[in-house]
């Protein structure tokens, strides 16, 4: 298990033997970015610094892969994630509404964390649901043809 904290951070052993695995192959650095980020949830900054030292890469060249791929994250996302897909489908029937809802019930607009930790909402594109639009998933769970007046059920079954 990974320990992330402000004076030290750990990689798993699998994360490590991953990183061994993947040191010298072409393309390595995307997968090992999505094996890292798979372990936090999220790229943090010492696991960036750990990941140059470990494979003498320069940061700015870890950074500039993490800034250009939307897909990693530089901040700690929710314990609980919602994604709101905005694909053509879901937009045309209603993903922005769903997201002006979202941000009215949690208190954060959207790519923030709300202040206890437990979520956060992303707007992503397609997630491959067009036939459900408008989509939404909490971490794994899909929710399909979501009305802004289900969310608050949706996120009663995810607070403690």
């Amino acid at each position: 298990m990974a320990v992330d904290t402000q004076d030290e951070l750990k990689f798993s052993d699998q994360l490590v033997a991953f990183i061994e695995e993947w040191r010298n192959k072409s393309g390595n650095l995307i997968m090992i970015l999505h094996k890292l980020q798979e372990e936090f949830g999220y790229i943090p900054r010492q696991g960036a610094i750990k990941l140059s030292q470990m494979l003498d890469v320069p940061l700015a060249k870890i950074y500039g892969v993490v800034t250009f791929y939307h897909f990693f994250k530089l901040t700690k996302p929710g314990r609980h994630k919602i994604s709101v897909c905005m694909g053509t489908a879901c937009y045309l029937k209603g993903g922005q509404d769903l997201l002006v809802e979202l941000e009215n019930i949690l208190g954060v607009p959207v790519n923030q964390v709300t202040d206890n930790g437990e979520f956060s909402v992303e707007a992503v594109r397609c997630i491959g649901c067009c036939g459900l639009a408008p989509v939404m998933t909490v971490g794994d769970e899909v929710f399909g043809k979501v009305k802004p007046d289900e969310l608050p059920g949706i996120i009663a079954k995810y607070k403690d």
